[in-house]
């Protein structure tokens, strides 16, 4: 059975203690977290528990029960709300309708009515939890997402990010599949320069994509979506010789879209292959294909393997797309899967079939590849700093161990470099937020949503952070703050504690001392006569 929190909250600490006698909070599902005994506490509180239900009266000190359910729907939509009012509020209470409160509940509290009021709310919850765990409903929004979720996956594929076990997973999770046997990479090109009159790009890039599924789609079953402003197809062949015949058709689906629609399309057709863990290879062929076009003309269909068969059969490599596996662990990995990494893509760049030539190429490419993610992450300055010609010729003398011994070292730079330029940001504003207080504790709408603003970061975010580095939490700490100085001024001068208490952010003297007595454990004036002087 789930047990759900409750906070109590009324100025009148003994209502509070009734109520919690009164009732069998255990036996209904309930347990009770806290109490506040006004409204500012109690909104502490919510921020910090995120309680399921409230309890509060109407009228309190310092904030009522009204805003203070106003506040709580508003940051806290699925907490529950129940109001106790006396008999002469209750129809000013019930006219609250756009706050969405559970219950309005007469004083004095009624053990019984209030029971039967815990067990509505009780059953309420558990039907809503019951909702969002429900298989049938999980397994509609899993369908209503799929579509997303196989376009990821495609993208994933053509990018070489996954390996087979990870492509059999989601074939299978994302209900895809891929018979062939063999299979091929089109990327449709539309032009955005060449445009019918009127015409956005946009507009008539998604019509050339609408006719593709339809014109080829079904004959060469192939899976459609859109990637770096084209339309990629993956397409599934029964034999190689098919090529020819979906090269012809996709030529002729280009004079189709530019007779009907007036688009100029270039379809890129990559090499066959026998496995879809190849159609990365297979997308980049084709999307060399595309570039072509300048030299062959547009409004056509361009195969890979026809123009350029020598050079595509030849084994190619593609550094950075391999090099991604390791800068994503240099970004989000232990220094172990590091290490992992950079071992597995050395093995990966060690063929057997491999030239003298194509070391020096995989070296030059690992460099420039290395040189970019340094550049592109603003990391790693000692590293840019060097002789790129210098380094290249000292990598291309180093052995395997060595050069293994390198790769790993510099990939764990670069990962202890990203780690502290996250932490420097994060210290960064953090600091600015603590400067901000200093300069701004006495400004009454000082809070956590004003701070943001001016730092230009989410609330959860900065909340999340600024606990992790000072232990403490935004509003904690201005109200320490705020504090400390009050505590100062009243040492320090004969103010009037009113005053001091304005000039420290508290516009209301009464919940100044409040705050105050709750941090101190003393009243102002109490304060200062055990501290220093007198007030005048």
């Amino acid at each position: 059975m789930d047990i759900y929190t409750v906070l109590l909250v009324d100025d009148e600490e003994e209502v509070i203690q009734v109520i919690m006698k009164k009732i069998n909070w255990e036996g209904l599902g309930f347990s009770v977290i806290g109490y506040a005994n006004n409204g500012v506490k109690a909104l502490e509180m919510v921020e910090e528990f995120q309680p399921d239900v409230v309890m509060t009266d109407i009228k309190m000190p310092y904030m009522d029960g009204m805003e203070l359910s106003g506040r709580i729907k508003t940051e806290f939509p699925a907490t529950k709300i129940l109001l106790f009012t006396g008999y002469d509020e209750f129809e000013y209470a019930k006219e609250a309708v756009h706050l969405e409160v559970e219950e309005y509940i007469l004083k004095p509290v009624n053990s019984i009515e209030l029971t039967k009021v815990l067990t509505q709310v009780k059953i309420k919850l558990d039907q809503e939890i019951s909702e969002k765990r429900n298989v049938a409903t999980l397994e509609k929004h899993y369908m209503e997402s799929l579509p997303l979720l196989q376009a990821d996956f495609y993208s994933a594929l053509i990018e070489g990010q996954l390996d087979q076990k990870e492509i059999r997973k989601f074939l299978s999770d994302y209900q895809i599949s891929f018979e062939g046997p063999r299979h091929c990479c089109l990327v449709v090109h539309t032009s955005s320069t060449q445009l019918p009159d009127n015409m956005q790009p946009q507009l008539l890039a998604t019509s050339v994509q609408k006719q593709a599924r339809e014109k080829l789609e079904e004959r060469w079953r192939s899976k459609s979506f859109s990637y770096l402003g084209n339309t990629v197809m993956l397409c599934q062949l029964r034999n190689e010789n098919e090529i020819s015949e979906l090269t012809d058709e996709c030529d002729r689906f280009c004079k189709y879209v530019h007779r009907i629609l007036g688009a100029v399309v270039t379809v890129g057709v990559g090499q066959v292959c026998r496995d879809i863990a190849e159609l990365a290879q297979s997308y980049r062929g084709a999307r060399e294909a595309v570039s072509y076009r300048v030299l062959y003309g547009a409004s056509r269909a361009i195969n890979i393997m026809e123009i350029a068969p020598q050079e595509t059969r030849q084994p190619q490599r593609d550094n950075e797309g391999e090099l991604s596996k390791l800068f994503k662990m240099i970004r989000l990995g232990s220094e172990e899967e590091v290490r992992e990494e950079a071992g597995k893509y050395l093995t990966r760049m060690s063929f057997p079939e491999k030239s003298l030539q194509q070391h020096h190429m995989d070296i030059m490419e690992l460099l420039g590849t290395l040189y970019r993610f340094a550049g592109n992450n603003h990391i790693a300055e000692e590293f840019l700093s060097k002789d790129m010609r210098e380094l290249y010729v000292r990598l291309l003398d180093m052995e395997p161990e060595e050069l293994h011994r390198w790769l790993t070292n510099i990939s764990l730079f670069f990962r202890e470099d990203l780690i502290l330029a996250r932490s420097r940001s994060t210290q960064s504003f953090v600091s600015k937020a603590e400067e901000y207080v200093r300069n701004n504790y006495s400004d009454e709408n000082l809070s956590l949503d004003s701070i943001c603003q001016v730092l230009g970061v989410s609330n959860s975010y900065f909340s999340t952070a600024f606990k992790k580095e000072t232990g403490k939490s935004f509003t904690g700490y201005l109200t320490d703050y705020r504090m400390d100085q009050a505590a100062r001024l009243l040492i320090e001068t004969s103010e009037k504690s009113y005053i001091i208490g304005r000039s420290v952010g508290y516009t209301d003297p009464n919940y100044f001392s409040y705050v105050f007595k709750r941090r101190f454990g003393v009243s102002p004036s109490k304060y200062r006569t055990e501290h220093g002087t007198s007030e005048k």
